[in-house]
């Protein structure tokens, strides 16, 4: 299903329930407001006539009495209102009157006149000096069959002599319900038409920004050069923007690996051929500068083939994404093994490499070829720095979220200058001994595997002219 169609299926869900939930609520509230406002009425209509009752209550209500004839006259009339839409001609109430026992005096119909009334909630409430009111249906499964009763006492001389009652059924205010059901219906119809084509311009307008966008992304994945695309919407718009950016970079950064690997590749035969050609000359008879000169070519072809390769060791490192292979690693054991690897170079320096907190296993997850070669890294760094018979100091500090690799030298302090951008690329310090720079790309390549483990490198100075180099891990 189109993404288009799925928004205007959601927003008409969305507006066709919300809608019918309020129809059904306004729906049950609009009964009882029309029943109260009857009530209310027939309140008023009760204690008027109430009042009237007991001016001939002593009298009692005969045919021919004025009470009882004026009632006969009001339900023999004809009206002519028109309530909104809805015709009354004929009266539709009834009344009876009652004694302090409950025993119908007078009623609309004839036939009621003697029963006792006073089992009745009208009745029974108004004689305790309650409000007396009730609803009864002739037939139990007919709702509008019901009619409603509203009692008020009759005083006379400030005693309670009697009820009178007003009953009206409730079929009266039917027109008035299902009319008021019937226009919310309506307006309500109406509403979802009106919603149906909000929904579906809104759903069309949203799809077609979207699918521009899509359109953008995919020619731009196909490599072709086209226009960023002109959005209304100002995310989209960001969006698009930020799509555009993010593929200019890419399309940069392919470009220099692309190179780098190309001229890394490119530099290793030349370079081979050059150390191996310095190597024979070397062992053929010479004059002492020769000898200079050919040890100057050798170790400055070392040097760019190390640097090739830690060039191409970086890229490839920058260019992943996540790890590949996996694995539980104990990390004393790797570092014992590039200890191990770093032997002649510890013993041309005197240099006593002390390892600590490795009692125990201290296991960690990760590749094991990039963590060995950034522990190798971090080594070599300390090594080179060290000034001649100095120690070491490495030490694995294991906490239940955090796995800490320390290694400290007594190498100086580092200039103050150079501690924030120790991590750059071919930025590095000259060395205690030779004054020689490395290819500055060492700590870059620590940094992009610690990274790549959650993790993270730092560099310090500590007191006594020590440099210490964190590298944080978390834990198997």
């Amino acid at each position: 299903m189109r993404f288009g169609t799925r928004l205007f299926l959601a927003f008409f869900l969305l507006v066709g329930l919300g809608l019918v939930l309020f129809l059904n609520t306004a729906q049950e509230q609009i009964r009882p407001a029309i029943r109260q406002a009857s009530e209310e009425a027939l309140v008023d209509t009760a204690n008027l006539l109430a009042e009237v009752a007991a001016l001939q209550f002593d009298q009692g209500f005969a045919a021919d009495s004025p009470f009882v004839v004026a009632v006969d006259r009001f339900r023999n009339r004809t009206f002519n209102a028109q309530i909104w839409s809805l015709a009354k001609t004929t009266p539709d109430f009834s009344l009876y009157i009652t004694d302090t026992n409950g025993v119908v005096l007078y009623h609309t119909d004839a036939s009621q006149i003697g029963e006792d009334y006073g089992q009745w909630i009208d009745v029974h409430r108004t004689l305790q000096g309650l409000y007396g009111a009730r609803t009864t249906r002739t037939d139990p499964d007919d709702e509008w069959s019901s009619s409603m009763y509203v009692a008020a006492p009759i005083y006379v001389r400030g005693d309670r002599v009697g009820v009178l009652t007003v009953a009206q059924p409730n079929a009266t205010v039917q027109p008035f319900q299902v009319g008021a059901y019937q226009q919310l219906w309506q307006s309500g119809t109406l509403i979802m038409l009106v919603a149906a084509v909000l929904g579906g311009a809104l759903s069309f307008w949203m799809a077609r920004s979207i699918q521009t966008l899509v359109d953008y992304v995919d020619a731009l994945r196909r490599g072709q050069k086209v226009p960023q695309p002109v959005l209304g919407e100002r995310e989209l718009a960001r969006l698009a923007h930020a799509t555009r950016a993010m593929h200019e970079e890419i399309e940069g950064k392919n470009y220099v690996e692309t190179y780098i690997h190309t001229l890394a590749h490119e530099m290793k035969s030349p370079l081979s051929a050059i150390r191996g050609a310095s190597e024979i000359l070397k062992d053929l008879p010479h004059e002492p500068d020769a000898e200079r000169f050919l040890d100057n070519i050798e170790q400055e072809s070392r040097r760019m083939q190390q640097l090739i390769d830690r060039l191409l060791s970086l890229a490839a490192v920058e260019k992943q994404q996540s790890l590949q292979q996996v694995e539980t690693i104990n990390l004393c054991q790797l570092l014992d093994a590039n200890i191990a690897s770093k032997l002649v170079a510890l013993q041309r320096k005197g240099l006593h490499c002390q390892l600590c907190g490795c009692e125990r296993e201290v296991p960690v997850r990760g590749e094991r070829f990039l963590l060995d070669q950034a522990i190798s890294n971090l080594l070599d760094n300390a090594i080179d720095f060290s000034p001649d018979n100095d120690t070491i100091l490495v030490e694995v500090i294991a906490a239940p979220r955090l796995v800490t690799l320390s290694i400290n030298n007594g190498g100086g302090p580092i200039p103050d200058f150079a501690l924030p951008r120790l991590f750059e690329r071919f930025f590095s310090l000259p060395r205690r001994d030779s004054q020689r720079k490395s290819t500055g790309l060492g700590l870059s390549f620590v940094q992009e595997v610690a990274a790549l483990h959650q993790g993270q490198v730092r560099l310090d100075n500590r007191p006594e002219g020590r440099v210490e180099a964190r590298l944080t891990l978390p834990p198997a």
